[in-house]
């Protein structure tokens, strides 16, 4: 459905962020970028939105592919008509707005196929997966929980009929029980609907746990990738992303030298 061919981000015109990144996302999937901070992950799916040229970038050369059509040089609006939706880090909210005014928000810029569902059976869709926000429609938003408002977000993008969405770090600042549940719900919701689902995440375990195939980046290119059962095998994956040794100790990603981890995963 999604792929991005030997793709090279330049930001500024010199600042050169991703080096050759390509990735296939299959139809009805949930994929997942994992890397540290600065690994290039953000721009990956900024360069699929078309996100970039608001942060001053561009794609200097190879293509994104949505259904054989080529979108690199299509701007944000019209990537959303196609159904690419991006969940932005950060829990980007109207906070002055109510819950489901934030949610109706949703629904502007989307296909014509999809205006024709009625809002009440959207905003049961968004209820159905995050009980909470029914209770909580007439909230002012900026008054919400973290959990509440990465409820919120997602529901937000599936206001939209999305056929992908692009996920940016879902787990960010919630406490582990509330990841659990919005990780359950993200695999609900492309089980159900058939979504597909691009997912970038610095919590390696939970990420693995929810994927079908992950693709690890490290300055900006594809230093390994597999399916997310391989990968949780994989001893490169469990000692400096899982944080255990062959012996199961913890061990810091900090404490392994940038240079061993790329050998290693070069071969």
């Amino acid at each position: 459905m999604l792929t991005l061919n030997n793709i090279e981000v330049t930001y500024s015109d010199v600042i050169l962020v991703l080096r050759g990144v390509s990735i296939d996302v299959p139809s009805g999937k949930i994929i997942t970028l994992l890397g540290a901070n600065g690994a290039g992950k953000t721009t990956t799916l900024r360069a699929i939105s078309g996100l970039l040229r608001t942060q001053e970038g561009e794609i200097t050369r190879g293509n994104v592919e949505f259904d054989g059509q080529n979108i690199g040089h299509l701007p944000p609006e019209d990537i959303v008509r196609l159904g690419i939706i991006q969940v932005l880090e950060g829990r980007r909210l109207f906070q002055h707005l109510t819950v489901e005014e934030n949610l109706l928000l949703g629904r502007e810029g989307r296909s014509k196929s999809a205006s024709r569902v009625p809002v009440s059976q959207d905003l049961e869709q968004v209820y159905h997966y995050f009980p909470p926000l029914k209770e909580l429609r007439k909230r002012t938003s900026g008054y919400l929980s973290g959990g509440e408002q990465q409820m919120l977000v997602i529901g937000r993008g599936l206001m939209a009929h999305p056929r992908v969405m692009l996920l940016d770090e879902p787990s960010l600042g919630l406490a582990p029980l509330l990841v659990k549940e919005i990780f359950r719900v993200i695999k609900q919701i492309s089980s159900d609907e058939g979504m597909t689902i691009l997912l970038v995440e610095q919590n390696a375990r939970v990420a693995l746990n929810v994927a079908d195939y992950v693709y690890v980046m490290e300055n900006g290119r594809v230093v390994l990738d597999g399916p997310s059962g391989q990968l949780m095998d994989n001893e490169d994956i469990k000692e400096f992303y899982l944080g255990l040794t062959q012996v199961g100790e913890r061990k810091s990603y900090r404490d392994v030298k940038h240079y061993k981890r790329r050998k290693r995963w070069l071969g």
